[in-house]
């Protein structure tokens, strides 16, 4: 609040008043007669300051370092118009928004400036000034000296301006006239705002730059700024970590030109940029001596106005296509789905098992899960790369089993579909993550040849071309075959072999593990009924008998599939073990003598056992040979 000049004789007989009688004057101002009862309530002696409220030299700096941004801006300010300060006996005082003086800007013979640096200029330590009355309101404030809480004070006039940025105090500024004689109130209040205003203003720009640069920091991309002869004014923490690898940027900060570093400048986007050409997502490849990079770029030319030819400098921002590639996983679903907790058992060799896989996992081998059709590999190799250091990179999957040789090696390695154009193959794709490969038993024997290079050189390239792309990707592999076995009759590649399986894993069957079938059916049950959202169902200790005495030729996957079929198919909660079809949703009514396909979910439903299936569809032996024979099949 800007106030006229008063009278300091009437002042100094208000304030008389009310210290000696307590009485307030009805011309003093509201503010001040507050201020001077919060004074007089906290006993603050006004003939003395007190020493009690200071901070010591380290809190002090501390405190400083905490502020320094403003504190800078403020010594530069300040420098240009010190001499005036000096002239004019001023005192300017810079605080927190507690009153706490961060530091003191007066010539070193004024008066009232010995510690002040560290000083609490609270009202309850000091009595009223304008600092703490600006401190409660929010406002500007000018005080005349017979108004101060201290009398040695009264010959000395002060104002006090609120910084505020976002709505919230942040600083106190506070300009003491100690001869006001020789300054007109004018000249300090203007003085007052011109610090208020330059100073909320950059804050503002200091605090919008920081914002601006930890998100760059963190984009998944580098961007430079780049002015004429390529030089980088400025860079992210990805563009720094960049060009740190290719040696262009010193420990100072100071980068190398462009020219002088890639060696296909002339050919890159930039170099297109100063010529006033602007690209967006444009595949660029960026040559230097040290690495190559393979990115996506965008590239925009400054100028001064649209109408100017001249271009100032280029904006550019590069995001690397192999993490691109990593991202769009993520977005696609490349994920992890289970952990390793997520499997159940208490069994000796399950527990074994498990904590095998948990060791393995944090290593850097490739992996080779071996094991029955249906023991869970999968789930496993989702857990293992769960708990290793590759989690927070994709999870791609290929069953070797589900193509054709020619689709595989595209579906693996990637293909050039056009002269220009390309596609990554899921070797790529799985680049600083994991490629699950099921069934590799069914790998070709050049496919596996080129794959075990590949892993060899941590290099790849897709079919069609002959760019060499690097790769950083673990294999778990997967097979219900001994592989080893394979492998000495010359029927799997040799050196692929002897890469995998650096690290074996075997997943035991079911029926080794009976006592663990009883936790492992509940289980199943329980996420059926979360995952459908569907009232929780029980399976009755008979029920629970008559599955853990079954051998379960398709392990856990047959175990699902049943428990699947009985969870949808038995309207109570309780499933009884007439409830339990074996054969899952096969029934033993099906028209299986004429139907093909039921004859087969049977008999995969009986693992391949003559004497097992001739139970379940209640037929003889010798009639079930007759239906193999007609469907062309072979035991």
């Amino acid at each position: 609040m800007i106030r006229e000049h008063r009278n300091r004789e009437k002042l100094i007989n208000y304030y008389k008043t009310f210290t000696t009688k307590g009485t307030i004057d009805p011309n003093v101002h509201p503010w001040i007669a507050n201020s001077w009862q919060q004074s007089k309530a906290h006993q603050v002696n006004p003939k003395k300051i007190s020493s009690n409220v200071h901070l010591s030299s380290n809190e002090l700096s501390q405190l400083q370092n905490k502020h320094a941004d403003a504190i800078n801006y403020l010594d530069h300010f300040i420098d240009s118009i010190i001499d005036f300060i000096h002239e004019y006996d001023l005192c300017l005082t810079f605080m927190t928004s507690d009153c706490i003086v961060l530091k003191k800007y007066a010539n070193i013979s004024s008066r009232f400036i010995d510690k002040l640096e560290g000083a609490s200029l609270g009202v309850e330590n000091v009595g009223t000034l304008s600092c703490n009355i600006v401190k409660e309101t929010k406002s500007p404030f000018w005080i005349f000296g017979p108004e101060m809480w201290f009398e040695e004070f009264h010959d000395v006039n002060s104002g006090s301006v609120p910084v505020i940025v976002n709505d919230e105090l942040t600083y106190i500024v506070s300009l003491t006239a100690l001869q006001h004689e020789k300054i007109s109130q004018d000249v300090v209040l203007a003085l007052l705002f011109t610090l208020k205003t330059a100073l909320e203003l950059n804050i503002k720009q200091s605090l919008n730059i920081k914002a601006q640069k930890a998100i760059l920091d963190a984009a998944p991309f580098a961007v430079y700024h780049i002015m004429p002869e390529d030089k980088i004014v400025y860079t992210n923490r990805m563009g720094k970590e960049r060009l740190s690898v290719i040696n262009a940027i010193d420990e100072n900060n100071v980068t190398a030109h462009l020219k002088d570093v890639v060696l296909n400048y002339t050919h890159t986007p930039i170099y297109d940029g100063f010529q006033g050409i602007s690209c967006y997502n444009r595949e660029t490849t960026w040559i230097t001596n040290n690495k190559t990079y393979e990115d996506i770029t965008t590239v925009v030319p400054l100028k001064n106005s649209e109408d100017d030819e001249e271009v100032q400098s280029v904006v550019t921002v590069s995001m690397p296509i192999e993490d691109l590639r990593t991202l769009v996983a993520h977005a696609s679903g490349y994920t992890a789905k289970y952990s390793l907790s997520s499997m159940v058992g208490d069994s000796k060799t399950f527990i074994q098992m498990k904590e095998r896989a948990y060791r393995v996992a944090r290593n850097k081998n490739h992996i080779l899960i071996q094991g029955e059709a249906g023991v869970g590999k999968q789930r496993l190799a989702h857990g293992i790369h769960m708990a290793s250091m590759r989690m927070a990179g994709p999870l791609i999957s290929i069953n070797c089993g589900d193509f054709t040789p020619e689709l595989l090696e595209q579906d693996l390695f990637g293909a050039a579909t056009e002269p220009e154009v390309s596609h990554p193959g899921k070797l790529e794709l799985a680049s600083k993550g994991t490629l699950f490969i099921d069934e590799i038993e069914k790998i070709p024997n050049n496919i596996a040849k080129m794959l075990a290079q590949a892993l060899s050189e941590k290099k790849t390239h897709r079919i069609g071309e002959s760019l060499e792309r690097s790769i950083d990707v673990r294999i778990i592999a997967a097979t219900d075959s001994n592989l080893r076995r394979l492998t000495e009759k010359g029927q799997f590649n040799e050196k692929l072999f002897n890469i995998i399986s650096r690290s074996i894993i075997r997943v035991p069957s079911l029926r080794s593990r009976r006592d663990d079938i009883p936790k492992l059916s509940i289980n199943i049950i329980e996420e059926l009924s979360r995952q459908h959202q569907m009232e929780a169902k029980k399976l009755l200790p008979e029920t629970i008998e008559l599955l853990r005495n079954y051998d379960w030729p398709g392990n856990i996957k047959q175990l699902q599939s049943v428990l699947e079929y009985s969870f949808f198919n038995t309207a109570g909660t309780n499933i009884l073990p007439a409830d339990i079809n074996l054969m899952g949703n096969v029934k033993p009514d099906n028209k299986w003598k004429t139907d093909k396909e039921i004859f087969l979910k049977a008999w995969k439903a009986a693992g391949g056992n003559v004497s097992r299936l001739s139970n379940l569809l209640s037929v003889s032996r010798v009639t079930l040979y007759r239906y193999i024979k007609k469907y062309g099949l072979e035991k």
